[in-house]
């Protein structure tokens, strides 16, 4: 590091002590980076951690609740922070939920550290950065997207928000509460909720009725 360059301001949020301290010692030995905090669960991440990091890596799974909620709480509260979510997930659900709550990067638990190092600063840059395995994946996420919007596709359910067709589209695929919670990396209260929402919204009378209003809407294939 060179005489007056700026040192990163990181913080690492993972429930599993010996990884989160473990990445911390990695980060702490990089020129130009300090680990300046650590959480190891989604309460103490949103008491401790403030608007002055410039990275936080961030695990989906915190015991206590969702590392994808916990991130858009994060930017929420502070819009300037990056988060770079290092997981064991690689479920297209998981990548999208991510993203969607702000994560700019996403990386497998299984990455070296020169990926791991390159994708902090990536992120810290302002770039976006997914992890090998991840990319390819999102790529053919993105294609088909991107061939929808061509042909003039029509979004179902326009009243409901992204979260709320996501789960919505889940329910149509038959899941239960218990799986989508764990596929979207989310509280099963939360999800339940959402369900709750969505029926509201669309004014029907039960969670049967709404599988099959979201199938004839193309939900649930």
């Amino acid at each position: 590091m060179t005489v007056g360059e700026p040192v990163l301001r990181i913080a690492v949020v993972d429930d599993h002590p010996v990884f989160r301290l473990g990445m911390a010692a990695l980060l702490g030995s990089l020129d130009g980076m300090s680990v300046v905090a650590q959480a190891s669960s989604a309460t103490e991440a949103l008491t401790v951690l403030g608007d002055d990091l410039d990275v936080v890596i961030m695990d989906l799974n915190l015991g206590d609740g969702s590392g994808v909620e916990t991130t858009r709480e994060l930017l929420r509260r502070s819009p300037g922070i990056r988060v770079l979510v290092v997981t064991m997930h690689e479920d297209d659900e998981s990548v999208v939920a991510a993203v969607r709550a702000g994560a700019r990067g996403y990386l497998l638990k299984g990455a070296g550290p020169e990926e791991v190092e390159r994708a902090v600063r990536a992120v810290a840059n302002g770039e976006v950065i997914l992890g090998p395995q991840i990319a390819a994946r999102a790529m053919q996420y993105l294609s088909g997207a991107l061939s929808q919007a061509r042909t003039g596709g029509r979004v179902p359910f326009p009243e409901l928000t992204d979260r709320e067709r996501e789960v919505l589209d889940l329910v149509a695929r038959g899941f239960d509460n218990a799986t989508i919670s764990r596929r979207l990396v989310l509280a099963p209260k939360t999800v339940r909720n959402v369900v709750g929402n969505v029926i509201t919204k669309l004014g029907l009378p039960d969670r049967s009725a709404a599988i099959v209003t979201a199938r004839e809407a193309g939900l649930g294939a």
